[in-house]
């Protein structure tokens, strides 16, 4: 009953609500906005999956950073500004790795042991790990187990004493820190070469 009264907001008295902690605000700006913006970021991106894992990072970013808003702050704007921000900075990671992956097929095949190769590979590698390392201690045992022991969740679960639903969760809590910083770099550097 109190979540229809959101609705007769305007935005201005949303992000003011949402200023005191309101969350349902914060659900009623979510509820009107994220339709049109997934539509915006689609015709960009064309890839939903991307599109919903940068919705997320909008209005997450949107809440943890509501205190630098004010009642005035044009939110339609502040939204689409920073969907726009999120989608550049993927656009340009996409070419990022496009340019790394030229790279790695101008190298011989045969002998990838060529100086350039093992310094990039190393330095990618470090990069991983030192992300890795940031992780809860728990969620990088289990994420190291599954990636790099390659065992499966029913293994680490009973190694380790755990549901296999946590175990899964461990996973995939773990792969969305990583993802955004380093995409398919991931899979292909800290995976291949351990």
């Amino acid at each position: 009953m109190a979540k229809m009264s959101y609705k007769s907001y305007d935005d201005h008295e949303l992000i003011q609500r949402m200023l005191s902690d309101d969350y349902a605000a914060y659900i009623e700006i979510y509820e009107r906005y994220s339709r049109q913006l997934h539509a915006h970021a689609y015709k960009r991106l064309s890839n939903r999956n991307e599109v919903k894992d940068l919705l997320q990072e909008v209005f997450a970013a949107l809440w943890q950073n509501r205190c630098s808003l004010t009642p005035q702050t044009p939110l339609a704007g502040y939204l689409y500004a920073t969907l726009r921000y999120r989608i550049i900075k993927l656009i340009a990671h996409k070419k990022v790795e496009v340019l790394y992956f030229e790279s790695l097929s101008a190298i011989d095949t045969h002998d990838n042991t060529t100086p350039d190769y093992l310094i990039r590979e190393k330095e990618i590698g470090q990069l991983i790990e030192k992300e890795i390392v940031q992780l809860p201690e728990k969620m990088q045992e289990v994420f190291r187990m599954s990636r790099q022991s390659h065992l499966s969740h029913k293994e680490i679960a009973e190694e380790l004493g755990l549901s296999e639903t946590t175990v899964k969760k461990h996973v995939n809590n773990a792969l969305k820190v990583l993802r955004p910083k380093f995409g398919t770099l991931l899979s292909l550097v800290y995976f291949l070469f351990p």
